[in-house]
């Protein structure tokens, strides 16, 4: 056996037992240096996690993405698109009708408004402002051209949700103030019954100027 053909045999053992790993301990079990470690991971194919500043490795074999590209162990996030700043480029660029930075989060586990503030600074990406928040979009004039033709025809066809249904999501939200909205429209679907838009929630909050603190404190809606 040579001595690549070992070292692919070892990493395969180690990445069944765990199927993620930071460098230093694989560097620590393999026995070698990190830079060694580091080229064996590349000669093997590898993903880099979005999460923990990149730190968390997994061979290419081992993940199983869904239809946005992304495989979570636990809490640690991985994209075929490579970092966080490429990954919500991509999925800004393959929406249907842009992003928001709720939507993204949702998606992808963390707070990313920050970086999107910081891509869109540098022309990276679009965005369109919507109410008191901003629908993020592509940087390609004929992507985004579609994304904003997509936005103008959602908004026509919205229609504001009913005051029992409104109710329905407030009180849902006070029970679980950590849900995002498309897991708001999930658990009222499952647990009453009743089709919510994503969308609808979102027009909601904003056609009252709601916020996550407001609900929880207790105040009145709409109050700062």
């Amino acid at each position: 056996m040579t001595a690549t053909s070992r070292i692919n045999e070892q990493l395969t053992v180690l990445f069944t037992k765990q199927p993620c790993w930071m460098i230093e301990p694989l560097a620590t079990e393999l026995k070698y240096s990190i830079p060694s470690v580091r080229r064996f991971l590349t000669a093997v194919g590898y993903y880099s996690s979005f999460t923990h500043n990149g730190k968390w490795y997994t061979l290419c074999s081992i993940p199983s993405f869904n239809r946005d590209g992304l495989w979570f162990h636990h809490e640690i996030g991985f994209s075929r698109a490579g970092s966080l700043t490429k990954t919500l480029i991509a999925l800004t660029a393959n929406s249907h009708a842009g992003v928001t930075a709720e939507q993204l989060g949702e998606k992808l586990h963390c707070r990313c408004h920050t970086i999107l503030v910081q891509l869109y600074r540098k022309k990276k990406l679009q965005r369109q402002k919507r109410e008191r928040s901003f629908i993020y979009l592509a940087a390609d004039p004929r992507t985004v051209a579609r994304q904003r033709q997509a936005i103008s025809m959602q908004s026509a066809q919205i229609q504001q949700l009913p005051a029992e249904i409104a109710v329905l999501v407030l009180v849902e939200f006070i029970r679980n103030p950590k849900s995002g909205f498309a897991q708001l429209a999930r658990e009222i679907k499952r647990s009453r019954k009743v089709t919510v838009k994503i969308a609808q929630i979102e027009q909601l909050f904003q056609q009252y100027a709601l916020k996550k603190t407001t609900l929880i404190a207790g105040r009145p809606l709409g109050g700062h």
